[in-house]
């Protein structure tokens, strides 16, 4: 990738956000995957260079932290929970069947290009097992059959919505470009606590 496709004025504005300017590493990095797909190492140099520190430091935080990726991922990324909770609701028997179906296995990619796999230790919404997750949207209470469906959709271009969130699933770079924190008008749609998550809110109010 050339580092002429990203746009300095749009990094700038993410880096004027914070009061120290490498704070903006991690946003940086997502701006990157928004254009590229993944973290490349243009990329990791231009981060380097706009924030005045080292590459190594910059290479560091993208390999820490699991989101970002540094090999190209598909179009929809779908991560299926296997932490206890999720693997014994079905996220054992989701993550085998998805690997079998696309012919891919763990951090694989399909040919196509459209749909890549990942084994999550936690999504982070155990109320809801088992969960799988594309491109961070919800998918709660997860069957084989409808993980299919999901990622059938996604190589159709026609992804079912996600159960909570946005109307519509976004593509990985999207995604990416929301994390970077550019607004892309979906953050008031769809259902956002669902009665799982708000239940042991209600007890306490009613005392019990």
């Amino acid at each position: 990738m050339a580092t002429n496709n990203l746009n300095p004025d749009v990094m700038n504005s993410i880096v004027a956000r914070y009061p120290r300017k490498r704070s903006a590493i991690m946003p940086l990095l997502h701006y990157v995957q928004s254009v590229s797909g993944f973290v490349t190492n243009e990329g990791i140099e231009l981060i380097s260079t706009i924030l005045e520190i080292e590459t190594a430091e910059v290479s560091a935080v993208s390999t820490f932290y699991t989101q970002y990726k540094r090999q190209p991922v598909g179009e929809y990324h779908i991560g299926v929970c296997t932490n206890t909770l999720c693997a014994i609701m079905g996220g054992d028997a989701i993550l085998e069947s998805l690997k079998e179906h696309l012919g891919i296995d763990n951090d694989g990619v399909t040919a196509d290009g459209k749909v890549s796999l990942e084994h999550i230790e936690c999504n982070a919404a155990c109320d809801y097992a088992p969960v799988v997750m594309a491109n961070w949207e919800f998918y709660d209470k997860q069957t084989v059959a409808s993980a299919k469906a999901l990622v059938d959709g996604a190589r159709a271009g026609n992804p079912p919505a996600p159960t909570r969130g946005p109307n519509r699933l976004v593509t990985f770079k999207e995604a990416s470009a929301v994390l970077a924190g550019l607004d892309d008008g979906l953050a008031e749609e769809g259902i956002q606590a669902g009665e799982p998550t708000l239940l042991g809110l209600k007890l306490a109010k009613e005392g019990k």
